[in-house]
C-alpha cells in the first residue's frame, strides 16, 4: 500500500491513528520492525515540521502488521538520528512509494 501524508501536529496525529484502531506502541516495541521489516506495512505518514527550529520536526508513522496489528513509531525527522527502527521505516517507506509507482 502507498503511505498517505498527512501534515498534522503530533499529538493531532496520534489522535486521528487511535481512532482509526492504530494502538500498539512501536516506540515500545521496536524491535519488532527491525526484525521482521517486510513484515510492515507504513499505512500513514504524518510530518509535523516547527516553525523555526528543525529540531522541532517529527514524522509520526502508523504501521500495519502482516498479523494485522495496528500501531504507531514517532520519530525525528531526520532518519539518520541513530535509532534503527527509524531507519528501516524511512527505508520502507521510500520502497513502498517506488513499488507503488511502478504498478
Amino acid at each position: 500500500m502507498k503511505p498517505i501524508y498527512h501534515y498534522s501536529t503530533v499529538s493531532e496525529a496520534l489522535n486521528e491513528l487511535r481512532q482509526l484502531g492504530f494502538e500498539y506502541d512501536y516506540n515500545i516495541h521496536h524491535e519488532d520492525i527491525i526484525r521482521n521489516p517486510a513484515d510492515h506495512d507504513i499505512e500513514h505518514v504524518y510530518r509535523y515540521e516547527g516553525n523555526s527550529d528543525p529540531g522541532d520536526s517529527a514524522i509520526v508513522y502508523g504501521i500495519k502488521s502482516v498479523d494485522g496489528k495496528k500501531g504507531v513509531f514517532v520519530t525525528g525527522f531526520s532518519a539518520t538520528s541513530g535509532n534503527q527502527a527509524a531507519i528501516v521505516l524511512a527505508k520502507l517507506c521510500i520502497t513502498n512509494s517506488e513499488n507503488q509507482c511502478r504498478t
